[in-house]
């Protein structure tokens, strides 16, 4: 009777160390390989490599808005860049991506979704330029963090 008794057990045991292998692979660690440069190479297929790319631009497009706007005054553009990038542009990231995508890699990116939408708020609440240029720099320092730490590589398919 105790024999039985412990093969259920035992399964259990298995599977919930592979469920915990498995999540620590794709939700802590995601797809990465070492790099040549001291970076951390992603990899993704190609389609999600230009959809994070993409993403990227868009911060970028988005600094140079608000940038703008705040050399001209203009609160209410650097508002609308700045939330045009904030956190509600984050939702439709797939999961089987979010999935290969390192935690450190996914708390940066959200933070840097995040500050988006905070200078968007403090650019209709306050409307300080200093208040801004500070927001733009660390927003820019998260990039840096980002690109040094960062390589996003293309998987080879298969034939």
């Amino acid at each position: 009777m105790m024999k039985s008794c412990k093969l259920p057990w035992l399964v259990s045991l298995v599977l919930l160390i592979a469920v915990l292998a498995m999540g620590y692979m794709f939700m802590l660690r995601g797809n990465v390989v070492a790099s040549n440069d001291s970076r951390t190479a992603i990899v993704v297929t190609a389609d999600e490599r230009d959809l994070l790319l993409a993403e990227m631009r868009g911060f970028l497009e988005a600094i140079q808005e608000i940038t703008e706007a705040i050399g001209d005054g203009d609160m209410e553009t650097a508002a609308n860049s700045a939330r045009a990038v904030g956190a509600a542009a984050a939702q439709g990231v797939p999961v089987a991506l979010m999935g290969k995508l390192p935690l450190e890699f996914k708390t940066l990116g959200l933070s840097t979704h995040t500050l988006f939408d905070e200078l968007a708020m403090n650019a209709m609440d306050m409307g300080d330029e200093n208040i801004m240029i500070t927001s733009v720099g660390t927003l820019l320092q998260n990039c840096t963090s980002c690109h040094a730490g960062y390589k996003i590589i293309a998987e080879t398919p298969i034939n």
